[in-house]
C-alpha cells in the first residue's frame, strides 16, 4: 500500500470532526512552510541588498 493511500484510507476511518482537525493540522503545516520560505527570502535579500540596488540601475 502506497503512503497517499495510507493516509487516504487512515484519514476516512476517521469521524468527521477528527477528519476536520487533520485538515487543521495539514494548513497549518503549509502556513509554516510558506512562513519559514518567506523568512529565508527576506535573508537572502537583505544579505545581497547592495547587489540587488546596483542590478536595479
Amino acid at each position: 500500500m502506497s503512503l497517499e493511500q495510507k493516509l487516504i484510507n487512515d484519514f476516512l476511518s476517521l469521524p468527521q470532526e477528527k477528519q476536520m482537525e487533520v485538515i487543521d493540522f495539514v494548513e497549518f503545516l503549509k502556513t509554516k512552510n510558506a512562513s519559514q520560505t518567506e523568512a529565508m527570502m527576506d535573508d537572502i535579500i537583505n544579505e545581497n541588498l547592495e547587489a540587488l540596488k546596483e542590478l536595479a540601475k
